[in-house]
């Protein structure tokens, strides 16, 4: 399965739901928190041009925030992607 990994602060709610939805569907995920690493949340910016948590990869492949984390499961492409890997 593809490698996950999910960029979050502390104090984040959309952070807690993306992360709930992977652990419901038994998805691994390795979670990096930016909260007080300033050159980490730099880099992730310069990375996505985001300034917003959660920003998720998988496989290396940036995938969005929650929202499109959720989108991406109701149209069904979430566990296509994961299979791809």
């Amino acid at each position: 399965m593809a490698e996950v990994i999910v960029y979050t602060t502390r104090i984040c709610p959309y952070c807690v739901r993306a992360k709930q939805l992977l652990t419901r569907k038994g998805i691994a995920f390795r979670e990096v928190d930016v909260s007080d690493d300033p050159l980490e949340r730099q880099a992730l910016v310069q990375r996505t041009g985001q300034r917003t948590v959660p920003q998720i990869f998988i496989a290396d492949q940036s995938i969005g925030g929650c929202d499109d984390l959720y989108a991406l499961d109701r149209s069904g492409e979430l566990d296509r992607l994961l299979a791809r890997y």
